[in-house]
C-alpha cells in the first residue's frame, strides 16, 4: 500500500508541499541563518565503526532525491513549510509501516522569526488529519528531546499523548539523546486534528 503522492495540503496562511529541487536556494537560506538555533535539534551521522570510512552527510540533491525514492514507496511524506507564499520550514512523515501497525513519525523544523506564530501546529495538524484521513494510518509519533521547549509546546497545544521516554534514541549534534514519545491514534481525534486546533486557538478557548 502506497502513501499518496505527490499532496499539497493548505490551511489559511499556511501549505504544506513536497520538497523540490528547485528549493535548494531558498531552503539553505532558512536552513542556514537558523543554524544556531537548529543544531541542538538535528540529528546528525554517528561515528564509523573502527577501519571503515567516515559517514558523510548528504548533499541538498542527494537529500531530495532519497526522500523522493521513498515517498514514492510509500514510507515517506517529505514536505517543505510555506508561510504566505515564502519558504520556512519542513516536515516529513517518515518511518511509514503498513500491515498491523499503519503507524508513521513526523519531524519538523521551522524558521526562528515565524516561530510562535501558529505556523508548526497548523502544518502537523495538517499532516496528521491527510494520515489518518487519506493515507489509512492509525498512529502518528513525534518524538522530543526532554530539553526542546519550544518542539513539546507544539504537540502539547494539539493535544498529543505524551507515552514515556526512550533512552539514547537518536543521534543528534553528535551524541546519542534520549527522547520522550508523544503519539496519537485516530480514535484521538474523531474531528479531525485540524478542526481540534482552530477550537483551541480561539481566545480564551480550553485546551482540553
Amino acid at each position: 500500500m502506497n502513501a499518496p503522492w505527490p499532496v499539497e495540503l493548505t490551511d489559511g496562511d499556511i501549505t504544506l508541499r513536497p520538497i523540490r529541487l528547485r528549493d535548494h536556494r531558498v531552503w539553505r537560506e532558512v536552513n542556514q541563518r537558523n543554524r544556531d538555533w537548529l543544531r541542538p535539534w538535528e540529528a546528525t551521522v554517528p561515528p564509523a565503526l573502527p577501519g571503515r570510512l567516515p559517514p558523510r552527510r548528504p548533499t541538498y540533491r542527494q537529500m531530495v532525491r532519497h526522500l523522493r525514492t521513498e515517498a514514492q514507496a510509500g514510507r515517506m511524506l517529505p514536505f517543505v513549510i510555506e508561510y504566505r507564499g515564502r519558504l520556512v520550514g519542513q516536515l516529513t512523515v517518515a518511518g511509514i509501516t503498513w500491515g498491523s501497525m499503519c503507524s508513521g513519525h513526523i519531524g519538523y523544523w521551522v524558521d526562528r522569526e515565524v516561530a510562535g506564530r501558529g505556523v508548526m501546529p497548523t502544518a502537523v495538524a495538517l499532516a496528521v488529519d491527510h494520515c489518518f484521513r487519506t493515507v489509512g494510518l492509525h498512529r502518528i509519533e513525534v518524538c522530543i528531546r526532554p530539553e526542546n521547549g519550544p518542539s513539546r509546546r507544539v504537540v502539547e497545544k494539539l493535544g498529543f499523548r505524551e507515552e514515556g521516554l526512550r533512552t539514547r534514541y537518536l543521534h543528534i549534534d553528535g551524541a546519542w539523546r534520549d527522547h520522550l514519545v508523544y503519539a496519537l491514534t485516530t480514535e484521538d481525534v474523531p474531528e479531525g486534528l485540524l478542526n481540534r486546533w482552530h477550537r483551541r486557538s480561539l481566545p480564551g478557548a480550553s485546551q482540553k
